[in-house]
């Protein structure tokens, strides 16, 4: 098979990185943003077609496979619909949507289509999350009793400003844009949850977003485990820290680092997690630093399932329970 063909709708920082590796395993086609320079100067880097519109893209390519979806949160459904509809794969950014109906529309769309709906989630590729993940599957932490996340970042008020970030319509809040992959994470290794108790808060941003800056949360899953969320986006002037202890009947571990890419702390009862290969680093946008840079892997993954009926690595409800959770906390909220 011929090298798979690709669009972006959403021309921001996230798209550059998309485009970066949609180059090196198959061709940026067309791209597209309401800004039709931003989707120019993106175009132009790869010799792509350039839009304001993406019905316009949509309909003038009918070559193109996947459609990355790098639009800002509150357009994914939107805009992943109108490409599954169209006839398109998509590859969609986190999170899914910002709301639960939403997501189930987008995934509705996909199986009418008969095409695949691919949600970003790179996190689960960094070397200490995927081998905490397998241990558990492994049963060899046993039981396990608790967890605890912890997403204490930096985003100041420039990181805002002349943005669709911090609006409640297109960014919806900070577990959506800061921490959803976090919050996959904790649905992915440790399960499902049933109960949440929330507090949250607006401490350093009043008048420049319309949401809260932290949370303090704890949660019962369905396995029986217990856990907390501590989140904030007030670390002082850098990122401080994002990681998952968990506690099991023959082992305790801690993920940490600044973005969940470290093995920080392991005592497991005759066990040992050995040789971790190195992870990416982190997107690097400027200032400020956001998760782990494996949207590689991601693109792989969809080469592996498009092209050699590989196993797809996210999938529509996978990105939905991430949003129902959330959606669980927000309405939980003290």
């Amino acid at each position: 098979m011929d090298k798979l063909k690709f669009g972006i709708i959403g021309c921001g920082r996230i798209a550059q990185r998309h485009a970066e590796h949609i180059q090196k395993i198959g061709t940026l086609v067309a791209t597209c943003d309401i800004i039709l320079d931003k989707a120019k100067e993106l175009a132009d880097k790869y010799n792509a077609k350039a839009y304001q519109s993406e019905n316009d893209l949509l309909k003038a390519h009918p070559e193109i496979n996947v459609i990355a979806i790098c639009s800002p949160n509150g357009l994914h459904a939107a805009h992943s619909i109108a490409a599954l509809k169209t006839g398109f794969h998509v590859l969609c950014e986190k999170p899914m949507a910002l709301s639960v109906q939403d997501c189930g529309e987008m995934i509705n769309a996909a199986e009418k289509a008969n095409r695949r709906l691919f949600i970003v989630k790179q996190n689960r590729f960094n070397p200490p999350v995927a081998a905490v993940k397998k241990i558990i599957e492994e049963g060899k932490l046993g039981k396990i009793f608790s967890a605890q996340l912890s997403c204490f970042w930096n985003r100041n008020n420039e990181y805002y400003s002349n943005s669709w970030k911090g609006t409640k319509d297109l960014d919806g809040g900070t577990l959506y844009t800061q921490f959803s992959h976090f919050i996959d994470l904790l649905y992915w290794i440790i399960g499902d949850v049933k109960e949440v108790q929330s507090y949250a808060g607006n401490f350093n941003h009043q008048g420049i977003i319309e949401f809260e800056d932290t949370g303090v949360i704890a949660l019962k899953f369905y396995n029986g485990a217990i856990g907390t969320i501590n989140y904030s986006v007030n670390s002082f002037d850098k990122n401080m820290e994002g990681s998952l202890t968990i506690f099991g009947e023959k082992g305790t571990v801690k993920i940490g680092g600044q973005y969940l890419n470290e093995l920080e702390y392991q005592h497991i009862d005759n066990y040992e997690i050995k040789d971790l290969p190195a992870g990416n680093p982190p997107n690097n946008y400027g200032k400020y630093f956001g998760s782990m840079s494996n949207h590689d892997k991601v693109y792989a993954n969809v080469v592996d399932v498009l092209t050699k009926k590989g196993v797809i690595a996210t999938n529509g409800f996978e990105g939905l329970k991430t949003v129902e959770i959330i959606d669980k906390i927000y309405s939980s909220v003290k």
